[in-house]
């Protein structure tokens, strides 16, 4: 394991510095927060000037617009924008970090041509259909049916949870393709146009007052199977590669913005006891640091290893901690630090990072019996 970089690496890391500093400077204001059509385009334009400049799809295949870099400057490419406050992938969020990845693991070369260089252009927007009313964490209990008639499936179910499925133009599905197996057997992973008849959204509104995530219902709706992706009910293994993206190198740039946070919060913590508990914080936040460094290094060689299954539960954890200390140490002065009340919202996602993606209690689960090899929980 080497947690350094190279060499071409901080090479690669003054190049992109340079690019950032002329492109942030001509870069319109953001979009409200509810405007899904100006954000699209920002957020696209945005992907549009990284792909221009050859910082799109860093470890993608160069045959389809990506530059085959090594993982460590995709590293290096997360940590430097994050810094810089560049714009963060916003509405290619599902494309770039999910779908995309998984149809370069897993779609035929017919696939990869017809999506991989448009994601990465910006010219295509991804939403997810995982998560359902009954089958959240437990997410293999998904009853959304899909039927086979003849080259289409007949896709009936509700799906929530749905990111950005108000603008989406494709969106990854999960589908009970096999009602009579179980649960983890019976499950494929398509593609679905947006456009198709039988598609109803509806957007949701966050505590935290965002509205990227919707409500997804399908009634009878033709996708075609030259959308499917991996073998028909061959879907939970294919899933399992969309999450172990989301569990890779996903968290860097939420772990260079809570760091950043710590840094802010310093300057307010006078009480000795206080002060043990961030210096806890900033150790765990240096740890899980480390640890995505690791696993970048694994994946370079070709080694999945067993990182991806703790970084999850790790950052959600100590984000948690990072907010309930930032509310005892400043209390009502929480709403008006640094103008917009940032610890405010850090704690409230703080919440939800313990339940999205799987909840913390599931994640140990997922550790005791993947990575420490202890005995399956009793069904």
């Amino acid at each position: 394991m080497d947690l350094r970089f190279s060499d071409d690496d901080e090479a690669f890391r003054a190049d992109l510095r340079a690019w950032l500093k002329t492109a942030l400077a001509d870069l319109a204001p953001q979009p409200p927060r509810d405007d899904w059509d100006a954000r699209r385009v920002w957020d696209t334009d945005w992907q549009r000037r990284l792909f221009d400049a050859g910082y799109a799809g860093l470890n993608w295949p160069k045959e389809y617009g990506g530059q085959a870099a090594p993982p460590s400057q995709q590293l290096v490419f997360l940590e430097e924008t994050t810094r810089a406050r560049a714009p963060y992938v916003g509405v290619n969020f599902v494309g770039l970090l999910h779908a995309g990845p998984t149809i370069v693991a897993e779609g035929t070369p017919e696939q990869k041509a017809a999506h991989l260089p448009k994601i990465l252009r910006g010219e295509e927007v991804w939403c997810q259909g995982f998560s359902e009313p009954g089958s959240g964490s437990d997410l293999a209990s998904l009853r959304t049916r899909a039927v086979r008639d003849g080259d289409h499936y007949v896709v009936t179910g509700q799906k929530i949870w749905c990111s950005y499925g108000q603008i989406g133009d494709f969106g990854e599905l999960l589908v009970r393709t096999d009602p009579e197996a179980p649960k983890h057997k019976g499950i494929t992973w398509l593609m679905l146009p947006m456009d198709l008849p039988g598609i109803e959204v509806r957007p949701l509104k966050t505590v935290l007052g965002s509205s990227e995530f919707a409500e997804l219902f399908l009634d009878e709706v033709r996708v075609p199977v030259e959308c499917r992706v991996g073998e028909e009910n061959d879907g939970w293994r294919v899933t399992n590669v969309t999450l172990s993206f989301e569990r890779g190198t996903a968290f860097v740039s939420d772990l260079v913005d809570a760091t950043r946070l710590v840094e802010d919060l310093a300057p307010y913590v006078t009480d000795p006891a206080h002060r043990r508990e961030l210096s806890h914080i900033v150790a765990e936040l240096d740890a899980v640091w480390a640890l995505t460094k690791r696993n970048v290094t694994q994946s370079a060689r070709g080694v999945a290893g067993r990182g991806p299954y703790m970084i999850k539960l790790a950052y959600s954890e100590v984000c948690q901690k990072m907010g309930e200390l930032a509310l005892r140490v400043l209390e009502r002065d929480i709403l008006t630090v640094d103008g917009e009340g940032p610890f405010v919202e850090e704690r409230l996602r703080s919440l939800a990072f313990t339940i999205a993606a799987g909840t913390s209690q599931i994640q140990r689960n997922i550790l005791g019996e993947r990575v420490l090899g202890l005995p399956r929980e009793p069904r």
